[in-house]
């Protein structure tokens, strides 16, 4: 599975981050938002996708849970794209 990660939106600090934005498996795009944590017990990311989408993702052959765990995988390490203007040192810590 080739997943990629855009983001288009963070609201929040360094402690507690509300992500939006989409990804991209093996050319199909879908929205998700997501819930970062940080600091107290090292860096956690909570990510959410619409019912619409997981029957998407079941219908094109995904295992829904495989998708969201690569999904936040890719958002703890870093592994995204962001919108110009936003710098990831804004909400993580460097």
């Amino acid at each position: 599975m080739n997943l990629e990660v855009h983001i288009s939106n963070v609201h929040g600090s360094q402690i507690a981050a509300k992500i939006t934005g989409n990804f991209t498996v093996d050319g199909h795009s879908f929205k998700f938002s997501a819930i970062a944590f940080g600091r107290i017990g090292g860096h956690n990311i909570g990510a959410k996708i619409s019912k619409a989408v997981e029957k998407e993702l079941v219908k094109l052959g995904y295992n829904v849970d495989d998708v969201i765990n690569d999904l936040q995988q890719k958002l703890v390490r870093g592994d995204i794209s962001l919108p110009e203007g936003l710098k990831k040192e804004s909400f993580a810590d460097s």
